[in-house]
């Protein structure tokens, strides 16, 4: 996920996982997204399958406020795809 700030003030948020399958969902990076001023980030998000069928989850990006500024809530829906299924090692 790109995401840009285009403000001249620091942005923070709390990232948060809701949803049927939000525990298959992850930041590899911590929870927390920091954007400097004028900047843009890449943030990463990291799924593990458990189950053939497709997982759904919403990202949600709380902001907090960081030297008197916060931004919009931004949220993000997730499903997951299945292309390739590879056999287990043998035990």
């Amino acid at each position: 996920v790109r995401l840009k700030n285009l403000s001249m003030k620091t942005l923070a948020y709390n990232a948060t996982f809701v949803g049927r399958d939000a525990n298959d969902f992850s930041l590899p990076e911590g929870n927390t997204v920091i954007i400097a001023p004028k900047r843009e980030t890449t943030v990463s998000v990291e799924f593990t399958s458990r189950f053939l069928h497709p997982a759904e989850a919403i990202l949600l990006l709380i902001s907090k406020r960081v030297g008197g500024i916060g931004g919009a809530t931004l949220t993000f829906s997730l499903k997951s795809q299945i292309k390739h299924i590879e056999p287990a090692g043998e035990a």
